[in-house]
């Protein structure tokens, strides 16, 4: 069953707006429909594919439900090495964002995906799970999370093969309708892949900067994250009606608004659970809140005027089996400080993220995050340009 629901709270006079506007979209209200059930591409004996659980106006008949489909393509393009299937299940001029910004069209999809496979050709591509929302009118939305694990055998950008093994995990947001990903956010977690294949990700990042991989900070479409409002210190985010019970969507966007443009780090406390798992950007791994707040921390010595957004929130779940959430969030920083990066470079930088965060009873139990963070090396790293 699923629920139709308003994401967001009505904002008070005086609320910060650093926060976008809610997005009105169908939750699911349990775990019906998920990856742990079982209905990927690899299970012997599986269910028979095409017996639809839900509706999917304009979807090949062969796929069972969102996750089934988003699960299923994947392994075709990258395990089948059915690249050209990219055609069927991506719009023309859909809008892909990375590392290096946004780009629009088809081919240059393909294109990366190739490249890819050549230079890990039997990297095999685990679902670990697929948060989702939406319906077959509004569209679906759909947040995976993936292993990969393969052997660098082929060339790429960075260099020869060494021969090393990868494993590392990927999140890929997509906007789908009708059988075509027409919007795709997604972090490949690249500094933990050069890390592993013993390539100096500072080196590499300053290069990728140098050879105009990323967009300087001028040149991007990112507006400005408002913390402080017409010269005002940062309020705290507004209270929730204590009488509507758990706020899924309240408790994230506090969290964020609260522990980086309020600096209140103590939100960490009232949000997690003492013995939450964190996974994060370049595979760190955390346990309980202290690690926690120690990325946060790091995020804001690092960049002392942070500004965080958060730009999305869909989930799945209730309050007897729990929730998974996935958030997507924008903040603009200059590194001014002593933290995650060395010696303060005075630059101004872009960062994107990608959040799944696991409640339950009220409180975050695991959390994967990852952000752009070789983009933001490269902005940071790039040599200036010579005088003219």
């Amino acid at each position: 069953m699923e629920t139709e629901r308003d994401s967001g709270p009505d904002r008070p006079a005086g609320a910060p707006i650093a926060m976008s506007a809610p997005i009105q979209r169908t939750m699911p209200s349990d775990f019906s429909i998920a990856v742990r059930p079982g209905n990927g591409a690899d299970l012997p004996g599986g269910p028979v594919h095409g017996a639809r659980r839900q509706p999917m106006r304009g979807f090949e008949d062969t796929y069972t439900d969102i996750v089934d489909y988003i699960v299923r393509i994947t392994h075709r393009i990258w395990e089948d090495q059915d690249v050209g299937y990219i055609y069927d299940t991506y719009s023309p001029g859909c809008r892909l964002y990375d590392d290096s910004g946004l780009r629009y069209g088809v081919e240059g999809l393909v294109n990366g995906t190739i490249q890819s496979i050549n230079a890990f050709p039997d990297c095999r591509h685990y679902a670990d799970d697929v948060i989702w929302a939406g319906d077959e009118d509004q569209g679906f939305v759909t947040s995976h999370r993936a292993i990969n694990i393969g052997h660098h055998t082929g060339p790429w950008r960075w260099g020869p093969p060494t021969g090393r093994r990868l494993e590392t995990w990927v999140i890929a947001n997509c906007v789908v309708r009708e059988n075509e990903i027409y919007e795709e956010w997604v972090l490949y977690n690249t500094a933990a892949k050069l890390a592993q294949l013993g390539i100096d990700v500072y080196e590499a990042a300053r290069a990728f900067g140098n050879e105009g991989g990323a967009v300087p900070f001028a040149n991007r479409n990112v507006t400005e994250v408002e913390r402080l409002v017409g010269g005002r210190k940062p309020q705290p985010y507004p209270a929730a009606d204590p009488s509507a019970g758990f706020d899924l969507e309240h408790t994230v966007r506090a969290l964020f608004h609260d522990t980086y443009n309020r600096r209140d780090l103590s939100a960490i406390d009232r949000a997690y659970a003492p013995n939450v798992r964190w996974h994060g950007t370049t595979n760190r791994t955390g346990y309980g809140r202290a690690d926690v707040r120690g990325m946060a921390r790091n995020l804001l010595a690092t960049f002392p005027d942070l500004g965080m957004q958060v730009d999305e929130v869909y989930w799945m779940g209730n309050d007897r089996d729990g929730y998974a959430a996935s958030v997507r969030w924008t903040a603009v920083g200059t590194h001014r400080g002593y933290g995650m990066y060395g010696r303060p470079t005075g630059r101004r930088v872009h960062l994107w993220g990608i959040s799944q965060l696991y409640f339950s009873a009220g409180r975050i139990v695991e959390e994967w995050t990852l952000f752009n963070e070789f983009d933001v090396l490269a902005q940071l790293l790039r040599d200036d340009p010579p005088a003219r």
